[in-house]
């Protein structure tokens, strides 16, 4: 009877162990996931900042031709 309560005291004490493990590789995991979440809410902010900038780029440029087109039209005449 004292070898099996001893065993079971070694099988309790052996699966709070794993449980306490998996606890703290759980926590890890949400600790990454949250870096993760903010590293990807970042490059989003940044990916929108670029989008914005190509745009006024874009029509920078569809003026800036527009222009020269007029230029050259006046010139050549």
């Amino acid at each position: 009877m004292t070898a099996s309560v001893e065993q079971q005291n070694t099988a309790t004490i052996e699966i709070s162990q794993n449980v306490a493990g998996a606890a703290q590789g759980t926590e890890m995991v949400v600790a990454v996931l949250g870096d993760l979440a903010g590293t990807a809410t970042a490059t989003r902010g940044s990916v929108e900042t670029v989008l914005t900038a190509s745009r006024s780029v874009e029509s920078a440029v569809a003026r800036l031709r527009s222009e020269v087109e007029s230029f050259l039209g006046k010139v050549a005449i």
